[in-house]
């Protein structure tokens, strides 16, 4: 049984603790928060799990093998490096750290020391996504023509990060995991309407080598709640819609044809076709969960995570061309 530390006990932090102590491979044995207040509820709720508001001790700790870090972004590099440096497999918010650079060094360190390194993209491990990403590799959609997403609501407002690191590196994850084809350049325009606030409400684009277009909206300060994503191919077309109850996944048997005329008539003619639609079964394990069991699993068989250093590193680079291109007011900026 994999023996678990979690730093940090605010809003992610009881998720994490709740799904780890709940799964059968793995067992929480420290919590860690600065705040005493948060302390005292683990405390009084669970008298035999350790806490502390020291990390260091709870990284030090011999009992622990992996550490959990849910705390700001700002904080993710240093946390994430004692942890690994101590020998300890680490499990890391979204995003894993604030820079490419920083990422890579962590990706290294858990290289160096044979040691598992998963980032919490939990959307990837949704019955919903995992059901999209075989629809995709069995080819049944066909060629892929864009990916749109939205993702809205009168959200929770972050000091340390903007609306794009907040909210499109959720779809940014999923459509790295769900697209065979990486983007070559991205174009971000957004914009700030609070004071001493980063930017609340962003447009995405992101560019491809073929015919592919994604596109993504994100905000802050929207007066409704929206998670829908359109993917849209030669053969079917998809939509993906994480509110509804049940369904969150339809697949809709509607597309367009292109006939090519005769030179004399210069023109191309487009059908259109319009067939079923249906909803697959989807596995309804809870994302989380399934993330969790995944990590122990990887730590106890030695796996490479589904959402590892390398794919995380590669949604960042993203979000770091986004920050650039919104501050030359959505000039399109090239990826390496």
């Amino acid at each position: 049984m994999v023996k678990v530390g979690i730093i940090g006990y605010g809003y992610w932090g009881p998720n994490l603790f709740r799904n780890f102590n709940e799964t059968l491979n793995a067992q929480v044995v420290c919590v860690c928060d600065l705040k005493t207040d948060r302390i005292s509820i683990v405390k009084h709720n669970y008298p035999t799990i350790k806490v502390t508001n020291d990390h260091r001790e709870l990284i030090s700790d011999k009992r622990i093998d992996a550490v959990v870090i849910a705390t700001p972004v700002s904080t993710h590099f240093e946390l994430a490096m004692l942890a690994l440096k101590a020998g300890k497999h680490v499990l890391i918010e979204k995003p894993l750290a604030a820079t490419s650079e920083e990422y890579s060094r962590l990706i290294d360190e858990a290289g160096k020391r044979k040691l598992v390194l998963l980032v919490d993209h939990t959307f990837i491990y949704t019955g919903a996504v995992k059901k999209i990403h075989e629809l995709t590799r069995k080819n049944l959609i066909g060629n892929i023509y864009y990916y749109d997403s939205v993702r809205i609501n009168l959200g929770i407002f972050q000091h340390d990060v903007n609306v794009i690191w907040d909210l499109a590196v959720h779809d940014i994850s999923v459509m790295d995991y769900l697209l065979k084809e990486k983007p070559y350049g991205v174009s971000a325009t957004g914009g700030s309407h609070v004071k001493g606030k980063p930017e609340d409400v962003a447009y995405m684009t992101l560019f491809f080598a073929k015919k592919l277009i994604a596109h993504l909206h994100v905000n802050w300060l929207s007066p409704v709640k929206v998670r829908r994503t359109l993917i849209g191919g030669t053969n079917k077309m998809i939509v993906y819609d994480d509110l509804e109850p049940s369904d969150k996944v339809k697949v809709y048997d509607r597309g367009i044809a292109v006939h090519e005329g005769s030179e004399a008539m210069r023109q191309i003619l487009v059908s259109y076709h319009s067939g079923d639609m249906w909803a697959p079964y989807l596995d309804v394990t809870e994302g989380l969960r399934a993330e969790v069991e995944h990590f122990a699993d990887c730590i106890e068989n030695m796996k490479t995570p589904i959402t590892n250093g390398e794919s995380g590193l590669r949604v960042v680079k993203i979000l770091e061309a986004a920050n650039k291109s919104m501050e030359k007011h959505g000039r399109p900026v090239k990826l390496k």
